[in-house]
């Protein structure tokens, strides 16, 4: 990553950006976990990492919501958390629809710190964060997109790739940030609720068997 996100002279100011939902589908389209600890060692490979935010809209039953665990662990290791509550609405067949559009609060974080930065990295493929990158292009930020063409079915808008200044393939990214397994060991529990400056490990599969509001492309 160093060689790709190195300025002339000094580090590369660089912030992350992550549609939480959209991630969460397109790494179960590709068959792996990210691994949020490893993600953050190495986009810091080389640059000046100056803020990491991750968005989601949290499912609440009663007082817990089952992405809780996840959230508490980005918050303490090193993420900037945004979410909001999760929307239950019925489709037109009556069944019962969860939204959670994160759009708006991306948006007005990556403009407001857009003239600290010298790169944005967005994690997602929705196509409606189109018009966003061409305004912080605007602004003398390059921007690169992570989602992929490989998933089925694809999960990047074209009008989204072909926007950006680069594009990574979040499969080839699978080596560097997934979530490692130890041979026969059975993953952490996600309703367990993390202590206090708990450990490097991220929670795995945090959504479970959650609806999760489905990605816009």
């Amino acid at each position: 990553m160093a060689g790709s996100m190195r300025r002339s002279g000094t580090a590369e100011r660089i912030g992350l950006f992550v549609d939480g939902a959209n991630l969460y589908h397109t790494t179960r389209a590709l068959g792996f976990e990210i691994d949020f600890a490893r993600m953050l060692d190495y986009f810091r490979g080389g640059t000046y990492l100056v803020r990491a935010f991750y968005y989601t809209a949290l499912v609440e039953t009663e007082d817990y919501s089952p992405l809780r665990p996840l959230t508490d662990w980005l918050a303490y290791n090193g993420w900037q958390v945004v979410t909001k509550p999760a929307k239950q609405q019925t489709d037109p067949s009556g069944r019962p629809r969860l939204k959670g559009n994160m759009d708006v609060e991306l948006a007005v974080d990556m403009l407001e710190l857009a003239p600290q930065l010298d790169h944005v990295v967005l994690f997602s493929g929705d196509g409606d964060f189109r018009r966003l990158v061409e305004a912080v292009q605007r602004m003398g930020v390059r921007v690169t997109v992570v989602s992929s063409t490989r998933a089925q079915p694809p999960m990047i808008a074209d009008e989204l790739r072909r926007q950006a200044d680069n594009f990574l393939e979040l499969a080839d990214l699978g080596p560097d940030i997934a979530r490692r397994q130890r041979p026969g060991s059975t993953p952490a529990a996600a309703t367990t609720a993390p202590a206090p400056r708990p450990g490097r490990a991220t929670p795995a599969d945090p959504y479970g068997d959650v609806e999760v509001p489905e990605p816009e492309a």
